[in-house]
């Protein structure tokens, strides 16, 4: 570059050729800074090689005896409660998707245009979604006992926040053209949302339930483990007596329902929205 193009350029943007210095200084104190929460982390959680090099050392050990993978004369049970970890993240994700919807009208800008409406609503899903499923299993096993049915809860009410949202969003991104002729043709406002809203955004929204669906056969495996029934629990009283090549097939079997689950969901998702949208 040429020194007069070069001082033509300094002259035309004198904010990025002449920064000030505390813009300069900007970028490496936050790198230090971050470098020091970090060293602080390992330091305050007492984090040190020797920890990880004897970790790895017993967990290579396990790993060992886990080997080769065998249900023993338990694969019946095992079965069941792979069933059963299925049937929570389905219900669970169906009862959330059908309580969200059209509560999720609600929180949509293009459908309820007033704040007053809107904010709570947009608070509440906030709110629900906040809370972990875990903690939520905890709260329903104290509520409604142990077993499936507190698992199916934990899952309904943590989704239906996080797709309350989802819908909402889904919803905002609409084309009003589709509304603007619905109200053109004298509908109402209910036909507005039914014919004009609904028909865009419901292929979204079944690829957000079916990944949902995935994503919550691993939520159902966790929240098991605190007595919400299904596979978890199996888990957990393997892992509990140390019956490692148990807990092996186990997980296996975990791997090889979420791996089909997603295979099956991926091909509903391109029936559903179409190539372009999961490619």
């Amino acid at each position: 570059m040429e020194p007069q193009d070069q001082e033509q350029l300094r002259q035309r943007y004198p904010h990025i050729f002449d920064r000030p210095l505390a813009a300069r200084l900007a970028t490496p104190l936050v790198l230090v800074l971050a470098l020091a929460i970090f060293i602080f982390g390992l330091v305050d959680l007492d984090i040190s090689p020797s920890r990880m090099l004897a970790g790895l050392n017993q967990l290579g050990w396990i790993a060992l005896l886990m080997l080769p993978p065998d249900p023993g004369a338990s694969l019946p049970v095992y079965l069941k409660a792979l069933g059963e970890t299925l049937s929570i993240a389905v219900l669970g994700t169906t009862i959330a998707a059908i309580c969200a919807l059209p509560v999720s009208l609600l929180a949509a800008r293009n459908v309820i245009p007033s704040a007053i409406v809107r904010f709570p609503v947009r608070r509440a899903f906030d709110t629900i979604r906040g809370v972990d499923t875990l903690i939520w299993a905890l709260v329903w096993i104290n509520v409604v006992g142990l077993g499936p049915f507190a698992g199916v809860l934990a899952i309904a009410v943590s989704d239906f926040g996080a797709l309350g949202k989802l819908f909402s969003e889904a919803l905002e991104t609409a084309d009003r053209k589709q509304v603007e002729g619905v109200r053109a043709s004298g509908g109402s406002a209910l036909h507005e949302i039914r014919f004009g809203l609904l028909p865009q955004v419901l292929p979204v929204i079944a690829g957000q339930v079916l990944y949902f669906i995935e994503s919550n056969t691993r939520s159902a495996t966790i929240i098991g483990i605190v007595g919400a029934g299904g596979i978890g629990l199996q888990l957990a009283e393997q892992i509990r007596v140390l019956e490692w090549q148990k807990v092996s097939f186990l997980i296996l079997m975990i791997l090889i329902a979420v791996a089909a689950i997603d295979w099956i969901s991926s091909k509903l998702r391109f029936a559903i929205i179409g190539p372009r949208a999961v490619a």
